[in-house]
């Protein structure tokens, strides 16, 4: 495919994912027709089929974007093999991010990510082999909670607090941030 072409469809993805996004806070997926989407988006519908097999397929492209994204920012740990701990990042990009992610939320594609690339060497300094997977489970679904209650409030707190909030709830388990 030559290049103009790969622009174009990149930009027309864009386009329907954006018409989408908007549309999903003001409806359930469920409302959400792919005309509805093609009118927004002033495409035919065969633009949209061209693109996607239909309004799920659509999420979960939208949902996969955003994990590719949160998985770049640990990419230089992950080849590095390094677990700094380091949620600021997160924060600031969920901060600059907040309608993806309260999309991602409202699509319940949280049920498996966040902690997908959780570091197991951390976990094994801090927990018994036979219970890591129940601290990963305790944790993912913590960090899910904070991160929902600080989108609902619409990101109030800085990156920075939001950090010191999950930093002070670990703080004391095994001097891990001091």
């Amino acid at each position: 495919m030559n290049t103009p072409n790969n622009k174009r469809r990149k930009e027309t993805r864009d386009k329907i994912s954006k018409v989408f996004i908007t549309l999903l806070q003001i409806k359930e997926i469920s409302e959400i027709s792919v005309t509805d989407i093609c009118k927004l988006a002033k495409i035919n519908r065969s633009t949209f089929y061209v693109n996607y097999l239909d309004i799920y397929d659509l999420a979960g492209k939208i949902g996969q974007e955003l994990e590719q994204e949160v998985s770049f920012l640990y990419q230089e740990e992950k080849d590095n093999q390094n677990n700094s701990n380091d949620f600021l990042k997160l924060f600031k990009h969920i901060k600059d991010n907040q309608i993806f992610y309260k999309t991602y939320f409202k699509l319940k594609l949280d049920q498996s990510f966040i902690i997908k690339e959780y570091d197991y060497h951390l976990s094994k300094k801090l927990y018994n082999d036979k219970y890591i997977d129940y601290h990963m489970e305790f944790f993912k679904a913590g960090l899910n909670a904070i991160i929902k209650k600080w989108l609902s409030n619409g990101c109030k707190e800085t990156p920075e607090e939001m950090e010191n909030i999950l930093e002070s709830e670990y703080k004391n388990k095994n001097n891990i941030y001091n």
